[in-house]
């Protein structure tokens, strides 16, 4: 009786679970936004967030200034550390997923990243080539700006339970 009563809940709470998963984005967002814990995460995604932010302007900094590399190179650069030190962190700290598949989730974090990296590229651009901004305060707002579709893309599909 226990047993069947047990097996009747799991499959309620997955039948659950896969019509969550199976809402349109802009619901579970919604949803997402009343969920107490995710605001925890998000606070936490920023935090780490911060310290890549660090590590990339270092990082485009030392490239374009120490070692006068045009500064599309040293984005890259600076995204490729940036994505080393948040991927360990997010992993292990902000959604607490060290129990999944690493390699999966790293190449998941990878296409988010380069995504995200894409986007603040084509901003970085746009400031330095179309505004005449100095390129490290460019590079610092376009980072900001490509951040919460980065949020958004390792939390529902990068590191998702």
């Amino acid at each position: 009786m226990v047993d069947q009563a047990e097996a009747e809940a799991d499959a309620q709470a997955e039948a659950l679970r896969i019509e969550r998963a199976n809402r349109p984005w802009w619901l579970r967002i919604g949803h997402g936004m009343r969920t107490r814990g995710n605001w925890f995460e998000l606070f936490r995604f920023g935090v780490v967030g911060a310290s890549g932010y660090v590590v990339n302007l270092a990082v485009f900094t030392l490239v374009v200034h120490g070692l006068s590399v045009d500064y599309h190179v040293a984005a890259v650069a600076a995204f490729l550390a940036g994505v080393l030190n948040n991927f360990w962190w997010n992993r292990h700290w902000t959604f607490g997923a060290s129990d999944g598949h690493a390699g999966f989730q790293a190449a998941r974090f990878f296409t988010v990243s380069v995504g995200a990296f894409l986007v603040s590229l084509g901003i970085l651009q746009a400031l330095v080539a179309g505004a005449g901004m100095a390129e490290v305060p460019a590079q610092a707002i376009a980072i900001v700006t490509a951040t919460p579709l980065n949020f958004l893309g390792n939390k529902l599909w990068s590191f998702r339970g």
